[in-house]
């Protein structure tokens, strides 16, 4: 990206990320982390149902189809549900590293419209950690994998403790995570985002 922030620049100290030996392997997919979660969950009617898969090392790739109800001007994809579907692939990645994160920074370039009916193909890799910072990137293209570039993105989570959620989530839907019997889909509920 050009112009990139000083604050999505890993310092010089920074390391290079490792997969957890749990993470899932290449190619399977990661499923919602929260069915309610606007992103990936199926809950949500007008959601994105973002669909990510593990890739190799420290990255994930994933795909929406933009629908009408995600529309800004008149048949074009809102530029906010396109940085939705990048935050959500971006957060993907912490599962990879298996630890919980929330976005702390997202810039995020648009450079082509995504037409309504357009399947956005993400592509995403974590570049470095540093202490609780992890700084990654992704891109979005159309007609394809490897079609032109529509979105792409910058970003810097920040990783927390569960605390994190039930000191700032709504008490009910905070008590239903945390009763899921299944501890995967438990641990996941608290993934992403802020």
């Amino acid at each position: 990206m050009s112009g990139t922030s000083a604050a999505l620049t890993p310092p010089a100290d920074a390391v290079r990320p490792v997969r957890h030996p749990e993470a899932p392997a290449p190619g399977e997919l990661l499923g919602a982390h929260y069915e309610h979660c606007f992103g990936c969950g199926g809950a949500q009617p007008h959601g994105l149902h973002l669909q990510a898969r593990a890739g190799e090392g420290v990255s994930v790739t994933a795909e929406f189809t933009v629908q009408a109800a995600h529309q800004g001007a008149p048949g074009l994809a809102h530029g906010g549900v396109l940085t939705t579907a990048l935050d959500e692939t971006l957060g993907s990645l912490n599962w990879l590293l298996r630890v919980i994160a929330v976005t702390g920074r997202l810039e995020t370039d648009f450079v082509r419209p995504v037409p309504v009916g357009a399947v956005l193909h993400l592509d995403a890799e974590i570049t470095a950690v540093h202490g609780r910072k992890i700084y990654s990137r992704a891109t979005g293209r159309t007609g394809g994998p490897d079609g032109p570039v529509a979105v792409r993105a910058e970003a810097l989570f920040i990783e927390v403790k569960v605390d994190h959620f039930i000191d700032n989530g709504r008490p009910d839907e905070i008590r239903a995570a945390m009763a899921d019997p299944d501890q995967v889909r438990r641990a996941r509920a608290f993934e992403v985002n802020p």
